[in-house]
């Protein structure tokens, strides 16, 4: 197996860090990203040869390009981009505040939109790479509290369903991975908005659920071994286009595909009586 070079955003905790160790596992290459690359000094100083830390804040194109173009220069070019740094927002959408809506946004999808675009001309100009977008099972499926993270994450899922046609024929592969509760801390770091009372029985029940579940019921899911699964599918390269992972996920999103269909026939006649007679 060839060494590879995976660039990982938000790899300071969670996911991000899981993935880091799993590919190191298996000898590859990994440029981690964080704001503050302090925080990744100690995966750095117990792989120096195999690990680059750079300081990358996805609100600052400036440092987007910076970072991809050190890494493009370290590893001999990025093989695989993963998309996983994210902000949370627990609020109902009459309780959403213009700047934390604007962090959401800036973060989760404005970012990660400049991340693909400073890789892509290094990728296109060697005829491969791989692009992970760590997008949520709330990218599918919406729920009370969640309204602007799953706008944030259904806008991902929607550009990288485009993405994946229009690079395909370069030999570029990509995927939108779907995990449903996992333990990488999101909750505690999710942003806040007051509440208005009027959504308590909707929007702030969910969240009491999500910030009180300290056992983690919620959050089954092992950030190790969707790590593993991973690195095992970009080493490989039988990836698919979407990946649910959680059977919590899988459920849901099934559960809604469903009633989607259904809901679409039952006014099968009504969509088909809009042309000119």
């Amino acid at each position: 197996m060839n060494a590879m070079t995976w660039f990982i955003t938000g790899a300071s905790s969670g996911l991000g860090a899981a993935l880091a160790n799993a590919a190191l596992g298996v000898g590859h290459h990994v440029v981690v990203t964080a704001r503050d690359n302090a925080r990744l000094r100690t995966l750095a100083d117990a792989h120096p040869d195999a690990v680059l830390p750079l300081s990358m804040d996805l609100s600052r194109p400036h440092e987007i390009e910076a970072a991809v173009a050190a890494a493009e220069a370290w590893g001999g070019g990025i093989d695989v981009l993963v998309n996983n740094a994210a902000v949370g927002y627990l609020a109902a959408v009459e309780e959403g505040e213009d700047q934390k809506i604007r962090t959401l946004f800036e973060t989760n999808v404005f970012g990660v939109a400049k991340t693909i675009r400073s890789a892509l001309p290094g990728m296109r100009a060697r005829g491969r790479g791989a692009i992970i977008n760590i997008t949520s099972m709330n990218g599918v499926v919406a729920m009370p509290a969640l309204g602007y993270y799953s706008a944030s994450k259904f806008a991902l899922e929607g550009l990288t369903e485009a993405l994946s046609q229009e690079v395909a024929p370069l030999g570029i592969k990509v995927m939108s991975v779907e995990p449903g509760g996992f333990r990488t801390g999101i909750v505690e770091r999710n942003l806040r908005s007051p509440k208005i009372d009027a959504y308590g029985a909707t929007a702030h029940a969910i969240i009491d659920l999500l910030v009180n579940d300290k056992e983690g019921a919620l959050a089954p899911g092992d950030p190790d071994r969707m790590a593993k699964i991973l690195v095992r599918l970009a080493t490989s390269g039988d990836t698919p286009q979407r990946l649910s992972l959680g059977a919590d996920s899988w459920t849901a999103i099934m559960a809604k595909l469903d009633a989607q269909r259904a809901e679409y026939e039952a006014w099968k006649d009504v969509s088909h009586s809009t042309y000119f007679e």
